[in-house]
């Protein structure tokens, strides 16, 4: 009989426990999963699989039972929930104490004010007069619930806050005010932490959106001073020591034209802005996150190579379903160095399907390499032969 490895319940059926599999394989640690319906992303690489919905505790006590450890794919399981796990004796990573600052934006923002880090201005707003104290132009944030980039307004007038309004009252949750930060660019800094405190730091990362959705990452961050590196790590260990998260933490950040770091949102879980890892690092956050939630020893955060380049695949044209599979032919013969990660879902324009990493030592090769990949599997480059 083989030996026992302890099981790890993952709550939700993304790309995110699907990339777990992985390692989890390597590690010989089994997963045992919560999907939200059948055939889902993760699902299709974790045969142990039951479907069920996050928001329903039966289906949490039922994914859990027996399993040493529960960690998320998203941070949206209600956090009553998770307390009622953890007063079960559920290993829950990371604790629902630390994962309230990555599900609600003004519990994240009155908590890390009280640390002292560096924020952006910010209120809590219940009305338009409200905002129109705050100040105009600001960004309007839903308190829970957001992601890629909903849940978040540009607000330059009192009428387009109306919309943010509208949203948190048919959710049931606050709205948050933010100021416009006139920033360089937008930065990630990646960390893992264990329950004993070990903690790495990845490279910190620039990342840019399209429409509110992480589409390319650099790493390490180009022409970013040193110093200002060391602080957006410091910033993100200290984030997560003081929260005592357990697993990946993801700490988004804006670099200003003055040359500081201010804190934007936080994920408690692997992040787009890390995926980079899985072929530019030594261990990626994926295993990362698993031996952090195990406590097991931490890998190393070390690149691999000097850049690495991560382009998200979007679904494209609807013409184009069906079709993403075919990429391979093309991009695997152009470039045999190039990894390719596809999550096995249904396409829609600009939801995200894959991504692809690029390492090497010019980072203007890595670039062009990365983008003509993801653009031809997207279905940008017609039926161009090259």
């Amino acid at each position: 009989m083989p030996d026992l490895a302890p099981t790890v319940a993952v709550i939700g059926g993304g790309q995110l426990a699907r990339m777990l599999a992985e390692p989890a394989a390597t590690l010989g640690v089994p997963l045992r999963l919560l999907a939200e319906a059948e055939g889902v992303s993760a699902a299709q690489v974790i045969p142990d699989t039951i479907v069920g919905d996050h928001r329903d505790l039966e289906a949490l006590r039922k994914v859990t039972s027996g399993a040493t450890v529960v960690t998320f794919d998203h941070e949206h399981v209600p956090t009553d929930h998770l307390h009622a796990l953890a007063e079960a004796g559920v290993a829950v990573r990371p604790a629902p104490e630390a994962l309230v600052h990555a599900q609600d934006k003004a519990v994240m923002r009155e908590r890390l004010e009280s640390l002292g880090l560096p924020c952006p201005r910010w209120a809590v707003v219940r009305t338009t007069a409200e905002v129109e104290a705050f100040g105009l132009p600001c960004v309007l944030k839903t308190t829970r619930g957001g992601y890629d980039g909903r849940g978040v307004w540009v607000v330059r007038s009192l009428p387009d806050a109306e919309e943010a309004f509208r949203a948190a009252g048919e959710a049931g949750v606050q709205v948050l005010a933010e100021e416009l930060v006139d920033f360089r660019r937008e930065l990630a800094a990646l960390v893992a932490r264990s329950p004993s405190g070990q903690a790495a730091a990845y490279p910190v990362v620039a990342s840019t959106q399209l429409d509110g959705i992480c589409h390319e990452v650099v790493a390490p961050a180009p022409e970013l001073d040193p110093g200002l590196a060391t602080h957006a790590q410091q910033v993100a260990l200290t984030i997560a020591k003081e929260l005592d998260v357990v697993g990946v933490l993801a700490v988004e950040l804006f670099e200003t034209r003055d040359g500081r770091v201010l804190v934007n949102e936080l994920a408690m879980r692997p992040h787009n802005s890390g995926h980079w890892t899985q072929d530019g690092a030594v261990t990626s956050q994926f295993e990362n996150h698993l031996r952090a939630v195990l406590d097991l020893p931490l890998g190393s955060p070390a690149p691999r190579e000097r850049w690495t380049v991560m382009v998200n695949i979007l679904g494209g044209p609807s013409d184009h379903v069906g079709r993403l599979y075919d990429g391979y032919q093309h991009a695997l013969a152009r470039d045999p160095r190039l990894r390719v990660h596809l999550y096995g879902k249904e396409l829609r324009p600009g939801r995200k399907v894959g991504h692809v990493n690029a390492c090497g030592d010019d980072l203007e090769d890595c670039l062009e390499r990365a983008r003509h990949a993801a653009a031809w599997f997207r279905g940008d480059l017609g039926d161009e032969s090259e």
